[in-house]
């Protein structure tokens, strides 16, 4: 092997292999985004490796990073604008030009709009998320507010169950904590970076509670203690905490007297979860619970930690976060350092410590007349606080046509699978006079399309990021698009010159919305794109605690509220301004169905059913399997890896058996998102919860047999 073969073979940058390393950014998880070193040859991309010089990876990436390339080349990406020429679902189409497309589209959606109005367009997108504003200035400029988002069951309610609380979503102040307490926190799996700073939160002394019905990595490693409790009962611990706390007498009276409202009922309602009766609803030991009380109040300030779904994934999922903050309340940990501080949204969900002007990118085309969203009325916490319509009442709304007819959907990076019996959408869309799809790859959605359009990934193109701490990036692209592929917001604003919108920003390019989002930062557009890292945004504005508790919390009455005067002003007797706990299944149980099934819980190498498809990837379990305790696969008479059905009244899946002493006995954990083995076959389209319309994915009654043979 000659010098060069063997630095080829190696991949290593230089002038003999021509390989060059560029900058760039994994945008495959939800929001953390981490840096990537991109090494490229004659316009391919060979090998990636995280960037040291990123503010959140430092040089690492999880296992799904690593899997970049297999991503980027996977076989089923989309390459070209295509029309559908066969019926929904059978996948016949004929390669078009983009022009044909996108005047296709314009004067198809332009068409519902001027006989039945631009509200019955629905416009929904999934992942990922850095192109959202683009889409929600779209459909203002449209003149709708029918825009929806996968945070119809991800992340939405758990913000909603805070800005009920406190007026806005709060996060851990972790660097100046004691004691961190992680509801279903498994940092390892979920964010790794986040795994890394409690770690390093833990090795200096801080101390952790994770409670989690199942033994993670988390839990292995760094919790000090482990409450290990039924799936769905987090409200009840929390109340059962809350309630030891006052009777001992333990709660910050000084704090509750001037920033808290609805305390005494609160207190009166707690009082029923004793020891005994918190122990009996989550399983946890009486023990257990009094030492995790004791911590609370002993080795704080405590911050905490409500993932995007663990908690919310039920139909009680929204009080049972609002117990939880509660909980911070009382024990005086909110808007104060080291406990939980207010989250000011900078740019796609993060809170960068900086202004940018993402608000006014939206609002400023909203419409100022239109019909109410879709499924308007059915979830009123949704209808209060959240701006997109809860697209959990999409397919009702398409069937029914009431109260107005929806014709048309356009859907970028939507699958179907994130819905409750799924197959009941895809009939649902079917119903539609024109579907738009924009996606990677070839999805099932997109096989029941008319219009599918090919976008790239974070790697083909310039993409505008912000991270904690102030800093600011605009990538640029690594490698050429692939096929005929363009980025999303290029999409967005193209398509926008076909629909006709008064809308000059959108209609001068991407280029132009950036320069618009970006203004007053400090830095440039190509300040950012020639840095080969994040640059410190010069007017940062940090956050100093306790603004909040001076000046007034944005609640009605200005404090924190225990009891809820929003929820108390609707017109709804079955909604409870108090946190209340309910079981969230809320219904008699059936012998049949023995088993808890929690579905959605996170593989270290897979993000929704997006890596199912590669390869690489997939090899780490190549089949669906179910987690399952070994003393409940024995008495099933099942081993390691052997086929059963999993079936609930809705359907069934068959799938293979994975034992792990880390379940609870009786409790059962699938992923999701495989399409031979779909879980969300399993789960009710009504299963919701009745304030936010989140689906319980989480806690879900259903039996196990052993399969047939095949």
């Amino acid at each position: 092997m000659t010098e060069q073969e063997r630095l080829l073979h190696a991949k290593i940058p230089c002038e003999q292999t021509g390989i060059e390393v560029r900058k760039s950014l994994c945008a495959i998880c939800t929001g953390i985004h981490c840096g990537i070193d991109a090494y490229v040859k004659d316009g391919k991309l060979v090998k990636v490796e995280g960037s040291e010089d990123y503010p959140v990876n430092f040089g690492k990436l999880c296992v799904k990073g690593a899997s970049t390339r297999g991503y980027v080349y996977r076989e089923d990406r989309l390459k070209t604008p295509m029309k559908r020429i066969g019926a929904r679902g059978e996948g016949k189409f004929q390669p078009i030009t983009w022009e044909e497309a996108y005047r296709t589209i314009g004067e198809r959606l332009n068409a519902i709009k001027r006989l039945d109005g631009p509200e019955a367009v629905a416009w929904v997108t999934g992942f990922t998320k850095w192109h959202r504003p683009w889409m929600h200035r779209l459909v203002h400029s449209f003149g709708s507010l029918n825009y929806a988002t996968e945070s119809s069951a991800c992340y939405r309610s758990m913000v909603m169950a805070w800005q009920t609380v406190t007026g806005r979503e709060y996060g851990c102040d972790l660097e100046n904590s004691g004691l961190f307490v992680g509801w279903g926190c498994n940092a390892f799996h979920n964010a790794y970076p986040f795994g890394e700073a409690l770690r390093q939160f833990h090795d200096a002394g801080g101390k952790i509670i994770i409670i989690d019905p199942r033994v993670t990595d988390t839990v292995n490693q760094l919790a000090d203690l482990h409450l290990q409790l039924r799936p769905g009962t987090d409200g009840a611990l929390a109340l059962g905490l809350a309630n030891y706390i006052i009777c001992q007498g333990w709660a910050d009276d000084a704090y509750i007297k001037a920033y808290i409202h609805g305390f005494e009922q609160f207190a009166a309602y707690a009082e029923r979860f004793t020891l005994e009766e918190t122990q009996r609803i989550t399983g946890v030991p009486q023990e257990l619970i009094r030492q995790a009380a004791e911590m609370y109040v002993t080795s704080g300030p405590v911050s905490t930690y409500q993932p995007a779904s663990a908690l919310s994934h039920h139909r009680n999922g929204y009080n049972n976060v609002r117990a939880v903050i509660a909980l911070q309340a009382i024990t005086g940990n909110l808007d104060r350092e080291g406990g939980d501080l207010p989250v000011h949204e900078t740019y796609l969900y993060t809170d960068c410590g900086f202004d940018m002007k993402a608000g006014e990118f939206v609002q400023s085309q909203r419409p100022a007349a239109c019909k109410g969203r879709i499924g308007a009325g059915r979830f009123p916490v949704w209808d209060a606080l959240a701006d997109e319509f809860q697209s959990m009442d999409l397919a009702r709304q398409i069937t029914e046509g009431t109260p107005y007819p929806v014709k048309a959907m356009v859907a970028i990076g939507v699958n179907h699978r994130m819905f409750p019996q799924p197959h009941q959408q895809l009939e649902a869309y079917d119903k539609l006079d024109f579907i738009v799809a924009v996606d990677l790859f070839e999805t099932e959605l997109c096989r029941h399309a008319d219009i599918v359009l090919p976008c790239c990934t974070s790697l083909e193109r310039s993409e505008l990021k912000g991270y904690e701490g102030g800093f600011l990036t605009c990538t640029t692209p690594v490698i050429e698009p692939l096929y005929q592929s363009k980025h999303d917001a290029q999409i967005l604003c193209e398509l926008a010159r076909y629909l006709d919108v008064d809308d000059s920003l959108l209609n001068a390019g991407y280029d132009a919305t950036l320069r618009y989002l970006i203004h007053g930062t400090g830095l440039t557009l190509e300040e950012l794109r020639q840095a080969p890292a994040p640059l410190e945004v010069p007017n940062q504005r940090p956050y100093t605690p306790g603004y909040y508790l001076e000046h007034g919390f944005e609640t009605k009455t200005g404090k924190i509220e225990l009891y809820s005067e929003l929820i108390a002003g609707m017109d709804r007797p079955d909604l409870k301004p108090l946190p209340v706990y309910e079981d969230g299944f809320g219904e008699e149980k059936d012998p049949r169905y023995p088993f808890t099934l929690a579905t959605g819980a996170r593989l270290a190498h897979a993000v929704h059913s997006r890596f199912h498809g590669v390869a690489w990837a997939r090899s780490l379990r190549p089949d669906p399997m179910v987690d399952i305790h070994p003393q409940d696969a024995q008495l099933l008479g099942v081993q390691e890896g052997d086929w059963v059905e999993l079936f609930t009244p809705h359907g069934q899946v068959r799938v293979r058996t994975h034992l792990t002493a880390g379940q609870l006995r009786g409790d059962v954990d699938l992923y999701h998102g495989y399409a031979e083995a779909d879980v969300n076959e399993l789960i009710g389209r009504q299963y919701l919860d009745r304030y936010t319309g989140f689906p319980g994915y989480r806690q879900i009654r259903c039996g196990i047999r052993k399969a047939a043979v095949q």
